[in-house]
Parts: C-alpha cells; sequence; structure tokens
C-alpha cells in the first residue's frame, strides 16, 4: 500500500497526497489450515490492488507451504504466527502451526526409506553438529550422504542423528542401510577422514574407493602451524594436490617434509597417515578432480542446515531436528541454487570413470 501511495504522488494544487489510506476491509478466506479472518487495507481511490490476497479472492492456496518455507528458514512457531498475524493481520496459533509442520514426518520417513539407485559413481559424506535435548540440551552429530548418480543427478541419500560416538561399526550400519535401499556399488566415496570410515567401506561396498577430502586435510594442516607460516606452506601444500601424478606429488610432499617436519612435526604426521586415502583421485585429470577432491558440495548443504538451526538455540526432539534438515532438503530456490539437481561438468567426469571402472558401469 504504502508503494502504491507513493506512486500516485502529490497533488500540485492542494500540496497533499493524490491518494490516502481509507482504513481497512475485513473478509474471512479458506485456507489449508481452515478460515482465517484478515483484515485488507483500502485506499480513497479505490485504485490499490493487494498481491498476497487478490481482491475478492475467499481461498488462500499455499498457506500451508508458506508456513513450511519459513519453518525450514529457522524460524520457530511463535515467529511464524507472529510473521503471518504481521503479513495477514491472521490470528493463526502455534498449536496450529506445530499441526502443519507435523504433517510432513509421515512424508519424511517416507523419503528416508525410499529406494535408491544401483549405482553412484561417487558419495559424499559429512557430519554436523546440532543442539538436541535429551533429558538437557546435547551437542548430537547429524551425518549427511550426497550421492552423483550416473544421470549426473545430485541428491542427499541418507541423514541419520548419532549418539555421539564415530566408528567402523556406526558408520557401517549408516552405509548397509544404504545397501538395503538398494545402492549396490560406489566407486569413490569422499569424507573428511571421519574414524572408521575407510573400514565401513570396505565392508559394505569393497571395490569402493575412500578419498580424502583435501580442502579438510589443508585446512587441519593449518590448525598445527602459525599464522605467520601460511603464506609459505599454503603453496606448498597446493603444489602437493595438483601434480600431475602420484610420484610427483610425493616428491613435493617428502620437499615439504624436509622443509617443515623439524618444526611442524604433527603436519607431516597427518600427511603421512591420510596419504592412502587422498592420492586416489590424483589419477584423474583438473576437470575430475574438482568433482572429486572436495566435500564443498555436502558442506553447502550443511551451511543450509546451520542458518536453519541456528536461530533455535536447541531442538526438543530428534524428530523435531531432523524435520527441519527434510524441510531444508526439500526446498526449492529460484534460479538454482536448491539442494538436489544436476552437477554441470559432470558429463567429462562421467567418461573418466567409465574408463577406470569399465564393466562395474551399466548404463
Amino acid at each position: 500500500m504504502d508503494a502504491h501511495l507513493d506512486e500516485a504522488g502529490v497533488d500540485e494544487a492542494t500540496g497533499r497526497r493524490a491518494n490516502i489510506r481509507n482504513g481497512h476491509g475485513a473478509k474471512t478466506v479458506q485456507t489449508e489450515v481452515g478460515p482465517v479472518r484478515i483484515q485488507v487495507p483500502r485506499d480513497r481511490a479505490g485504485s490499490f490492488t493487494p498481491r498476497t490476497v487478490p481482491k475478492h479472492a475467499r481461498r488462500l492456496d499455499g498457506f500451508n507451504e508458506a508456513i513450511l518455507s519459513l519453518y525450514a528458514k529457522g524460524l520457530t512457531t511463535g515467529e511464524i504466527a507472529a510473521h503471518l498475524a504481521d503479513v495477514y493481520d491472521a490470528d493463526v496459533s502455534r498449536e496450529l502451526i506445530s499441526r502443519v509442520t507435523d504433517s510432513v514426518v509421515d512424508e519424511m520417513e517416507a523419503w528416508r526409506q525410499r529406494p535408491l539407485d544401483r549405482i553412484y559413481p561417487v558419495v559424499f559424506i559429512d557430519a554436523l553438529v546440532m543442539k538436541i535435548r535429551q533429558g538437557q540440551v546435547a551437542n548430537r552429530p547429524v551425518y549427511v550422504v550426497v550421492g552423483i548418480s550416473l544421470d549426473r543427478e545430485r541428491d542427499v541419500l541418507g541423514m541419520w542423528a548419532g549418539t555421539g560416538g564415530e566408528g567402523a561399526k556406526q558408520w557401517a550400519g549408516y552405509l548397509t542401510e544404504l545397501r538395503n535401499r538398494g545402492v549396490e556399488d560406489v566407486f569413490m566415496v569422499c569424507s573428511d577422514g571421519l574414524k572408521g570410515m575407510t573400514d565401513a567401506i570396505e565392508q559394505v561396498w569393497p571395490q569402493a574407493v575412500h578419498q580424502q577430502c583435501v580442502v579438510h586435510l589443508v585446512r587441519a594442516s593449518l590448525r598445527y602451524t602459525n599464522r605467520k607460516d601460511w603464506q609459505k606452506i599454503t603453496p606448498v601444500l597446493r603444489d602437493i594436490y595438483t601434480a600431475p601424478t602420484v610420484a610427483a606429488a610425493e616428491a613435493r610432499f617428502e620437499a615439504f617434509a624436509a622443509q617443515f617436519g623439524d618444526q611442524y612435526p604433527a603436519v607431516i604426521r597427518l600427511w603421512r597417515t591420510s596419504w592412502p586415502q587422498f592420492v586416489p583421485f590424483l589419477d584423474y585429470d583438473h576437470e575430475v578432480r574438482k568433482v572429486l577432491y572436495t566435500t564443498n558440495i555436502i558442506e553447502s548443504l550443511n551451511a543450509r542446515f546451520r542458518q536453519a538451526a541456528r536461530r533455535r538455540g536447541h531442538f526438543p526432539t530428534e524428530q523435531a531436528a531432523m524435520k527441519v534438515l527434510y524441510l531444508v532438503v526439500q526446498q526449492k530456490r529460484r534460479g538454482g541454487g536448491s539442494i538436489t539437481g544436476r552437477v554441470y561438468g559432470w558429463a567429462k567426469a562421467l567418461n573418466a570413470l567409465i574408463l577406470a571402472y569399465g564393466d562395474r558401469i551399466t548404463i
């Protein structure tokens, strides 16, 4: 209304606004949660056309979707009720909003048990921490698995709220669940070196290669070094993970160890321990490496998860936390940027994987 009145401008003869407010008109609109009484602003000239609820409209479609979208963005039920009161001048209770958000629980459980593709060339695994009440508020890890299919479709394959411990047995359970849902083969699993991951992968997909996320490896290395030395260390590390061959990477690492080994032995130990999981992606060219060597795909997802969880502080139950994460995954963004969708530049990576894994791929 303010924008509409500004467009009308000022009457030059009187020096007053050409159009002004003229109170409100009340009406009841039917929504997915029942009838809602709203106040619609009016102007003196009668030229204002409401955008949210058009003139003569008696039904407001997408009310549930609006509530779920706000919930996925991290708003609490109280904040959503206040927002609806501001936008629609509607009195919607927190209990009603809770019923709307709870309506997705069955849908979420069906999604978590849905069948998956037989083959995923690349799978990314990561974890984030959320505050969930268990008698008292505690930090709980939430494990997330994202896969890229042969049709270059990116999708969240699974999410689990853990109990705090990481190990081969726990990870084997999560990965076995994916296998039971249809994932018979994975060529490469990219993670940040979570404890027990390599053993779990070997139990579930014996032929899969475990690729250490290089970005995490570099970050971990810098945590063991003085900030003043970062400008000297990061170019050398970049030379290692951009080496044209495994032999060249080994030679560059030995030179790095000779230069910084006495000063930062923990960094050298970290790289030697991670080396078997670090080198697999060096068998591919630059374009393929960009897809394989980092978990950035899943980290961007975790960033949205954290954004949705930050405003809440903590969740009353595990189901409440998983419900928000599920809505974040399902949320579609205009102009791209959605969690699921096609991976651009995947064709070249897929061709390289076909050459590498040959008869294991059926298209």
